[in-house]
Formats: C-alpha cells, sequence, structure tokens
C-alpha cells in the first residue's frame, strides 16, 4: 500500500502547465503571468495634482504664518482633469485645480481647499506649503524600463490595475488547466431524467466539475460515457488529445471499472493501487496518450470521489496554474467529539471549524467522523467547511485533542 506522500509526488511530477496565451486584461485575474511586462512610459505621465485645491509656487506661500501678513493671489483659471491645453503660471499666482489635472508650467505645490477661503477669483492663504507637495511628479510611481508585472507573478486586482495603468490591454499568462471530467456506470442517469428500478443520478460529474472549478481549472462536463470498448477508447482518446488533466469516476471496482482499464492500458500507463488513505484507498492514476496527459480513476461513492480529488487532483491544478502552495491551508484545532480513523490509513474526515471569541483558539466539530459512523454520507460533506486529517497510526481520537484541520473553500 503506498503512502498519501508517495502518491501525491507521483502526481506532482506530471504537472506541466498549459502553452501560455495572450489574453486580455480583464480575463488575467488569478492566473500566471508568462512574460516580464516592462514599461515603455512613466507612470504617472505628467505633473498633476494629487487633491482638489490651488496651484502656486512654494515661494510666493513660504511667509504665511511668518508674522508677513495675510496673502492672498489672483487666481489664473481652472484646470480640470484631462484638460490638454498647456498652461502657464506667473510668480505670485494661483490656479484652481481639480485632483488628476495638469500643473500648470511654474507651479511646484498644491494648495489644499481647507488651507484657503476657496475663493474664485483671488483666494486668500491660510498655511504656507512646501515644494512638491500634492503633487505627483512624472514617473513617481513608474519609471520606463521598470518591470510592472513579473513573470510567475499571479495576476490579482492590483497587477490588473497596474497593467492598465502602463497601457497594457492584453499580457501573456499560464492559462486554467483544462479538465475533462466524466463517469461509467450502468446504474448511472443524468439528473434531466428520473432514475428506474436499480438507477442513480450520475452526482460525480457535477460534483467533481464543481471541484475542478473551484480549484481553478477549465471544465469539460463529459458526463456519463458508454463503457463498450471502441467508443469508450474514442471518447477518452478525444479528451486527452484535448485537455491537460482528466478525471473519469467509477472506474477502480467491479466488472465495468475492468474492462474500463483494459482500454485505458492501451493509451498509456495507467496503474490502479490502494492508497493508504480512507474514503477513497482505491484509485488510478496515470499518463495516457502521445502527450502523457495525467488521468485520474476515481471511486464510484461521490463522497470518496471529491475526497480524492481534494487530496490529488486539485494540488496538481493548482501546481498547473503555477500555485507556489498548492496545498489546502492546515491549521491545529481542538475536537469536541471523539473521531474514530482506520489504522494504517491518513483519514480526511469532514469536520465544521470554528474559532472560540474569547481566546481565538481553533475547535472541530466531527460530521461523521465518530465511532461507527459512516464516512460516505454526502448530506454531511456539504455541511462540512474543512476536513479533519487524521495521521495513519492513529485509531482514534478523543474531545479536547488537537488535530490538523485543512480549510475547505468558505461558503457565503
Amino acid at each position: 500500500m503506498r503512502s498519501v506522500e508517495e502518491q501525491q509526488a507521483r502526481v506532482a511530477a506530471a504537472a506541466v502547465a498549459p502553452r501560455p496565451v495572450r489574453v486580455a486584461i480583464a480575463e488575467s485575474q488569478g492566473l500566471m503571468c508568462a512574460e516580464e511586462v516592462v514599461t515603455e512610459r512613466p507612470m504617472p505621465g505628467f505633473d498633476q495634482a494629487a487633491i482638489d485645491g490651488y496651484a502656486v509656487r512654494s515661494v510666493d506661500v513660504m511667509s504665511v504664518g511668518d508674522g508677513a501678513g495675510e496673502i492672498s493671489l489672483p487666481v489664473m483659471g481652472s484646470i480640470e482633469a484631462g484638460a490638454r491645453t498647456p498652461s502657464r503660471l506667473q510668480p505670485r499666482q494661483a490656479a484652481r485645480v481639480q485632483t488628476g489635472a495638469p500643473m500648470p508650467t511654474l507651479a511646484d505645490a498644491v494648495l489644499p481647499l481647507r488651507w484657503t477661503d476657496g475663493g474664485e477669483s483671488r483666494v486668500r492663504i491660510l498655511r504656507s506649503v512646501r515644494s512638491g507637495a500634492y503633487v505627483r511628479r512624472t514617473g513617481d510611481d513608474v519609471q520606463p524600463g521598470d518591470v510592472a508585472v513579473r513573470a510567475g507573478t499571479i495576476i490579482g486586482p492590483a497587477q490588473v490595475g497596474l497593467l492598465a495603468a502602463v497601457g497594457r490591454d492584453r499580457v501573456l499568462v499560464h492559462p486554467r488547466p483544462r479538465l475533462s471530467v466524466m463517469c461509467v456506470g450502468g446504474e448511472l442517469v443524468d439528473v434531466s431524467r428520473t432514475p428506474g428500478t436499480g438507477q442513480v443520478y450520475d452526482v460525480n460529474s457535477y460534483a467533481l466539475a464543481a471541484a475542478g472549478r473551484d480549484a481553478g481549472a477549465e471544465v469539460n462536463r463529459v458526463g456519463i460515457i458508454s463503457t463498450d470498448p471502441r467508443e469508450l477508447r474514442e471518447t477518452v482518446e478525444g479528451q486527452v488529445n484535448r485537455n491537460e488533466i482528466v478525471v473519469i469516476a467509477g472506474a477502480v471496482g467491479g466488472a465495468a471499472a475492468e474492462s474500463v482499464r483494459t482500454v485505458l492500458a492501451e493509451l498509456g500507463d495507467m496503474e490502479v493501487s490502494r492508497i493508504a488513505m480512507h474514503p477513497g484507498s482505491v484509485q488510478g492514476f496515470g499518463q495516457l496518450g502521445r502527450d502523457r496527459v495525467p488521468v485520474f480513476l476515481l471511486p464510484a461513492n461521490p463522497v470518496s470521489a471529491l475526497v480524492v480529488f481534494e487530496v490529488m487532483v486539485r494540488p496538481l491544478i493548482r501546481l498547473s496554474l503555477g500555485k507556489r502552495q498548492p496545498m489546502r491551508r492546515v491549521v491545529q484545532a481542538r475536537t469536541l467529539s471523539p473521531i474514530s480513523s482506520v489504522a494504517g490509513r491518513t483519514g480526511y474526515l469532514r469536520g465544521q471549524l470554528m474559532r472560540d471569541q474569547d481566546s481565538g483558539e481553533y475547535l472541530v466539530q466531527a460530521l461523521g467522523g465518530a465511532p461507527g459512523a459512516s464516512t460516505h454520507l454526502l448530506a454531511t460533506l456539504a455541511e462540512a467547511n474543512c476536513l479533519v486529517v487524521i495521521p495513519s497510526e492513529v485509531e482514534e481520537v478523543r474531545t479536547g485533542e488537537t488535530v490538523d484541520v485543512a480549510f475547505l473553500a468558505q461558503r457565503g
């Protein structure tokens, strides 16, 4: 039986980021930049007012407050943000300016409105101002030749804004890995149909596709596929040729799974093995097709399939996105109830994580992890906001003991 860490290492070794593509900056958020974005122009591109007020020469108002008496200056006009006509300030003049307006020639400071009487034709100065105050100088933020966004940076809101600020409408990025999700099983029907005797809804293709999107992949939900060898091969081969990751649920147990694995073996290397974890011990992983695309075989049980996806598939998606830390955040929490686990296997059990308002301590309530409880109830997984990770050497966790807890996606 292979350990979880060993299997994760095998999966991580197969991670390949998709070839870079150029996208509109509005579509780049969350993706890894694949180029050094070098600025060609200074930012800001001209001296501009940082606040509403009056553009002045600081030397003309420096004596305010030094016993020299009241100072007032004639207002030569008003300059709005976006003004394109150059203006020039004469000595001992002021110009009314809006935030972002170009500074008139000779002006080296902006007097805030609150430091004046707000006059229109003539303004009375209440305080002096130093040279450069409340002025955004040309190139204060970025100079030509500066790197605005570095290759390998995950593009967030600040990077999108900076790209726009330096005049870039498109950027080269590593795109989201394409993930194909499909299911096998003669008992499955789509949710658009009414199940007959012995039939159940196809839960996995919907749940796993949602998990893929949550991880950051571009998902193609194929749904239920035929197990006829010829049709199966055509379907899987087609998906392998157009995706970076393929997931097939229901392909690790029973006679149908055997036929699936036989067909997959014709397309590349596929291994089904027991991994020292629960739920979802029996699972498959291989690399198929000419590009050796990672392919996962997951259990038919929806809870087991989602847990295996979380532990094995999600980190691969995150690595393909260029994330430096592909795993979920883990904290330590004190248990509020006993938890039983399977000897020799790492447990990934559902839980509700909360925090004590007074002490700040994390607390966790196991869901379905009490002695004798089932680990395969989908309803309790929907209630969970974390997975409680129980080491393989631990069978029982008593109330009040500390355990590792992995955050799941936040709801609401």
